[in-house]
């Protein structure tokens, strides 16, 4: 018998735990604990204890797949290549999109935007941080010129006071919630503000239960108090930031004193005032968001009044400080620095820079690529095809299921029934690749080498356990054989995922230094600009990365939802994950130990409303909004503010999406997920 252990990274969240792979006979039966891990140290969540549950499960694609009258049928792999390559060639660019994945490795995603925009020359190119982290990306680049996360997880650990606003920390990221705990072992206040009673607030030092969607009221309330006694940084200010005073004109508005921001928010005026002591007072602060923060139609705005917030107090470029966002899927941080968004390549060069798109044509080799403008988002995608039938005609999707994933499901499957051809490359036949004309099936993340980046900017490796099932291919493999049957041959000649990198690191600024050989054990935080730069944990430590090195205060004032609650429609609906499932269920609910933890779906609601409404806890009621009805069992709790309700967005038997609305932020164009208008009301017994 042949044992062979394979160090790797996480697949689930974007922590980047590292684990070691346990290969039998070729074949990956176990997870074994890593101790030298960089991030995790060995320790590992539920997610990563399984990891290795749904790699070989018997529902893996392994065939090519084509469909002819309504039916799959197997194909080889030139059948399908052929068929693609006719039907793409056969459409003009701006009638192509390309969706990538937050689940790919960054040489993969590098390679998707690649053969966007060299070989079918589209812009529209995009992939899932749209859903989740978009508003990050551009909230913090207005405000810092970089839309990352500014500290490293470690560094969180020597903070005095931790501020957690839009994140269920010990849920999302347990492995980073383990850096709150060593903060408050060391002294930290513990902060955080949700409309749940979640175990992260369990182990709050000052928990405030809030409205979702007030974000900026209470952000806005918070400063108004600091500057009001006088507890501002006033040297950091001075020295480091611009446009105080416009920040100051807004906050200082009685909108914001602490009365009426707790009428808005439903936070007592004492737990605020609290709150902006510890923050003001603390040696140093640290603020960790999430989803919550970022998933709404004021989600750029929610996070620069973060980033206000702690320019304000001095907390940015120091140890135990900073603004952080924690990304939700492993590889979101790694898809957006490759340029896998609609208005940037790689290292987020603009596309409509001519310098850069010049570069670009060279590296690649070719004279042309897509126009010099900003293609489509995912979510401006999906109203295309529903609103415009006939502008958007095909679309190759790698690694996402906007089935499930994507707001307003119905309005997603009236879009993808309008393409006139769709292409899907994933691991198993989801709920999206059921539209699809041709399925390629692809490798996990346990049957190829590359790398992914973390939350924390930290690049690591994946590498190979095990070969991928049946005839299933590398997705890197898959879109260089595609290319060159396209006619690019030579523009995606790699060899192996390494020189994919090498490329990447060539054309991409902040990844210059970075090489396979430098990545073991620990990986290297971007921005790592030469060979011999030891990578930057945290950013910001002199200066901001803008022109003129100073940070930028932006004057916020508070908005509603866009769709708020009615005397039809009288809750607030939010959505969010469990920690024993993950996204839309793919990989969780093909693992065992975590299918059996948490099978099914459900609707929170608050012990008073529920009282009121003669709803009893697990009575199957119906939830709906404007966008449609589910049939779901009820979760009868005093942990959840009164008037709003929370749906677990991973079951398709019960799928939150069909809910919420697609309302959009306008800058990040990212979906409202986290408020909606809903009704709740008893199922009538069949006569």
């Amino acid at each position: 018998m042949d044992i062979r252990y394979v160090s790797t990274t996480c697949p689930y969240c974007g922590t980047g735990c590292g684990f070691n792979l346990v290969v039998r006979d070729g074949k990956v039966f176990d997870v074994a604990h890593w101790q030298r891990a960089p991030v995790n140290g060995g320790k590992l969540c539920p997610k990563g204890r399984y990891a290795h549950e749904f790699i070989n499960s018997p529902d893996r694609l392994t065939k090519p797949l084509i469909k002819k009258e309504g039916r799959f049928v197997e194909a080889t792999w030139d059948e399908a290549y052929d068929l693609i390559a006719e039907r793409f060639g056969s459409y003009k660019p701006d009638e192509m999109a390309c969706l990538s994945s937050a689940r790919a490795s960054n040489e993969e995603n590098y390679l998707m935007q690649k053969f966007a925009r060299a070989v079918l020359k589209t812009p529209n190119i995009d992939h899932c941080a749209r859903l989740c982290h978009a508003s990050t990306v551009a909230g913090l680049a207005a405000v810092f010129g970089s839309g990352a996360m500014t500290n490293s997880i470690q560094d969180i650990s020597e903070s005095k006071c931790v501020f957690v606003l839009g994140s269920n920390t010990f849920e999302q990221h347990p492995l980073i919630a383990r850096s709150i705990i060593r903060a408050r072992q060391g002294g930290a206040k513990v902060i955080v503000a949700d409309p749940r009673y979640t175990p992260t607030a369990q182990q709050a030092d000052l928990y405030m239960p809030f409205i979702s969607g007030t974000d900026v009221a209470i952000l806005n309330g918070l400063m108004q108090e600091i500057i009001r006694n006088g507890r501002e940084d006033k040297e950091f200010i001075a020295q480091r930031t611009k446009d105080y005073e416009k920040l100051k004109e807004v906050v200082m508005k009685e909108t914001y004193s602490l009365e009426n921001v707790s009428k808005i928010s439903g936070i007592p005026v004492e737990s605020l005032r609290t709150a902006a002591e510890w923050i003001a007072g603390a040696e140093v602060a640290t603020l960790i968001y999430s989803m919550g923060i970022t998933q709404h139609t004021t989600g750029v705005d929610n996070v620069k009044s973060t980033a206000n917030l702690m320019m304000l107090t001095g907390n940015l470029g120091k140890p135990g400080g900073g603004v952080n966002p924690l990304r939700g899927q492993n590889n979101v941080q790694g898809a957006c620095d490759m340029g896998c968004l609609p208005n940037v390549f790689s290292g987020y060069q603009k596309v409509t820079d001519e310098e850069v798109r010049k570069k670009m044509m060279e590296a690649w080799g070719v004279d042309d690529i897509a126009e010099a403008r900003v293609g489509y988002t995912v979510t401006e995608m999906m109203n295309v095809l529903t609103d415009n039938p006939g502008e958007i005609r095909a679309m190759y999707i790698m690694g996402e299921n906007p089935m499930l994933s994507d707001p307003d499901i119905q309005h997603v499957e009236e879009g993808l029934r309008n393409l006139e051809f769709l292409v899907v490359q994933d691991i198993f036949l989801t709920e999206t690749a059921g539209f699809a004309d041709v399925v390629l099936p692809a490798a996990c993340y346990a049957e190829k080498d590359g790398t992914q980046t973390n939350t924390e900017r930290r690049v690591q490796r994946w590498k190979k356990a095990q070969d991928p099932p049946g005839e299933a291919k590398p997705d890197w493999q898959i879109i260089c054989e595609l290319g060159a049957r396209m006619g690019y041959a030579e523009q995606f000649a790699y060899e192996n995922p390494e020189e994919v990198f090498n490329e990447v690191a060539a054309v991409t600024p902040s990844y210059h230094g970075i090489s396979y050989s430098r990545l073991d054990p620990d990986g290297l935080h971007w921005p790592c600009p030469t060979a011999e730069h030891p990578g930057t944990p945290i950013l910001h430590r002199e200066k901001f990365a803008m022109p003129d090195g100073l940070g930028v205060f932006s004057p916020i004032e508070w908005k509603p939802p866009a769709e708020v609650p009615d005397a039809e429609y009288p809750f607030v609906l939010t959505t969010g994950r469990v920690i024993w499932q993950w996204h839309t269920g793919t990989m969780t609910r093909r693992s065992w130990s975590l299918e059996k933890e948490a099978p099914i779906g459900w609707i929170e609601i608050n012990t008073e409303d529920a009282k009121e409404l003669g709803i009893k806890d697990q009575e199957v009621v119906r939830a709906s909004t404007r966008r449609g009805s589910i049939d779901i069992p009820a979760r009868v709790t005093p942990e959840i503010v009164k008037g709003v309700m929370f749906i677990p967005f991973h079951y398709r038997e019960h799928p939150a999406n069909r809910l919420t609305h697609n309302a959009l932020d306008p800058i990040a164009k990212i979906p409202e997920f986290k408020a909606c208008a809903v009704k709740v009301e008893k199922i009538a017994e069949e006569a």
